[in-house]
């Protein structure tokens, strides 16, 4: 009788039931232990949908350039999130140590490899993992490493201004914010495999990856914003049961395996081996020698997934930051002119090659390097926090102790747009980089500041890669061509963890040599 009347009960109140355990919940987020006080937007505190929304709407860096202008330093962006703006807590919360770990925004961005989820350096939040992968690969991303094939970023460029040079011949418009991500996968395939893409020499979107990476990446910067939902969805360890061909569906290790295929043989057990002949400078050589001299220090999945995020990172973000320096330069005349005159004067002065090599670019040139430093600046190409988890034992952050277990983190945006380190922040000003005996301070203050690559053990290992292309290409487009924007000649930006953009076409229009 007693079961009856309660089954009874449960029918007649369980949707009032429901909805006091909804709102219970919502209570405890607001009023969560040490976050409380912490200001933001009010319904963020109650739940993560909020943050999930302004993800939606595609402008969250902005959203929180505007919050912290508000409320100051701290701000509760989710009842277990808080967003810094304070650059003396880098080091803190981006140590060496590692403690203040990566959260579950990270493994959604991952390949999997024998129906597995295979962690590269970006994506581990496991700190002992990521210092063991990072040893083996380290080496390949250092400056000298990838300047032994600087001959073949040059190729990429030759091909890239030929290109350039048909649409001036034509005076046709080009889609050059296009035109640069090709330009950056290629050079990342000579890096990575010792052979371009085909995206320059077609033109266009190579498999598709250019699409798959930008819907990767929208699934990622929503959903990481309720990691646990990945579970349910890309993530559910039942779909490579019910699915077996969900492996085929990751267009990034499809890509990647077919590039691979290009260079080397599979063995009998299924081992990677590279042909002979095939050695050279990069990645996918070095790695593969490793691993037959010692298969124990890097395996076949090592490799696949290392390379793999080349392939998936290594074009956006750095088309991201050569968008930004072209267009910033073209909607601001002066400062093209300005970088024109040093490019010319130092040509003129024997002081550059026909193909601009990097250390001329880096000694010769410096108004080039103060251009690149402020567009990276102006617009980052990430949009969002760094996210980490504070340590069981909690933390202090800005003068707030804060509990274990939040997450907090750092947007490069927030920080770069700080008018007390960066007079009129939202304005193109490359002066602001370079050193006089006056300003030394100032520049320590803005270089602390500056966190496009990140900071401490996690900070970018392409960095190296993508500023080679900068320094590269951007001085040797800007000598060859005069380049207007089209239409309103604004561009429209979105961001999707990446803040990719979308240029207007420009006019180009091929210009005498200095004499």
């Amino acid at each position: 009788m007693a079961e009856s009347a309660t089954l009874s009960f449960l029918k007649t109140y369980s949707i009032p039931l429901l909805l006091l355990l909804l709102v219970a919940s919502l209570v405890r987020n607001k009023y969560k232990t040490g976050l409380s006080d912490i200001p933001g937007p009010r319904i963020a505190a109650y739940t993560k949908l909020w943050r999930l929304y302004d993800v939606w709407k595609g402008q969250a860096h902005w959203t929180a350039i505007k919050l912290h202008k508000k409320h100051g330093k701290l701000v509760r962006t989710a009842p277990n999130v808080v967003s810094v703006a304070d650059a003396d807590e880098i080091s803190k919360i981006y140590n060496i140590k590692g403690n203040f770990t990566k959260t579950g925004f990270y493994p959604i961005q991952s390949v999997s490899w024998k129906k597995q989820p295979a962690m590269n350096l970006f994506s581990t939040r496991s700190e002992a993992e990521h210092r063991d992968q990072r040893k083996k690969i380290a080496n390949a991303y250092s400056l000298e490493s990838l300047l032994k094939m600087e001959s073949s970023v040059d190729d990429c460029g030759k091909l890239f201004v030929e290109k350039m040079n048909s649409f001036a011949n034509r005076d046709e418009p080009v889609d050059l914010g296009a035109w640069l991500q090709y330009y950056a996968f290629d050079v990342v395939g000579e890096l990575t495999f010792q052979s371009k893409f085909g995206f320059l020499s077609t033109g266009g979107d190579v498999d598709g990856m250019m699409q798959a990476i930008e819907g990767m990446l929208v699934y990622a910067s929503h959903i990481g914003q309720i990691p646990e939902l990945h579970w349910f969805l890309l993530g559910n360890p039942l779909f490579t049961m019910l699915m077996p061909a969900m492996e085929t569906w990751n267009q990034t290790l499809l890509f990647t395996l077919k590039a691979i295929n290009s260079r080397t043989k599979i063995s009998r057990d299924g081992e990677l081996e590279l042909e002979e002949g095939k050695v050279g400078d990069d990645m996918l050589s070095k790695w593969a020698a490793v691993k037959s001299f010692d298969p124990l220090k890097m395996s076949t999945r090592d490799i696949v997934v290392h390379l793999s995020a080349n392939v998936f990172a290594g074009s956006d973000t750095t088309a991201i930051a050569l968008r930004a320096i072209l267009y910033f330069l073209m909607k601001n005349p002066d400062k093209m002119n300005k970088l024109r005159d040093e490019i010319d004067a130092a040509g003129k002065a024997g002081k550059l090659s026909d193909f601009i090599q990097d250390i001329e670019a880096r000694n010769e040139l410096p108004y080039l390097n103060a251009v690149i430093k402020e567009a990276m600046r102006l617009h980052p190409s990430v949009g969002f926090l760094f996210e980490r988890h504070i340590p069981p034992e909690g933390a202090t952050i800005c003068g707030k102790y804060l509990p274990g277990g939040t997450i907090v983190g750092i947007n490069p945006w927030v920080l770069q747009h700080n008018p007390e380190v960066f007079p009129n922040p939202e304005s193109f000003e490359p002066e602001r980089w370079l050193e006089t005996e006056k300003n030394k301070e100032e520049l320590a203050n803005m270089e602390k500041h500056f966190f496009s690559f990140g900071a401490g053990s996690r900070v970018c290992m392409g960095r190296n890669i993508s500023q080679i292309e900068m320094r590269k290409i951007i001085p040797l487009l800007v000598r060859e061509f005069d380049m207007s924007l089209e239409g309103d000649g604004e561009w429209k930006v979105k961001n999707v963890w990446f803040t990719q953009q979308h240029m207007p076409t420009v006019r180009l229009r091929r210009r005498e040599k200095a004499a």
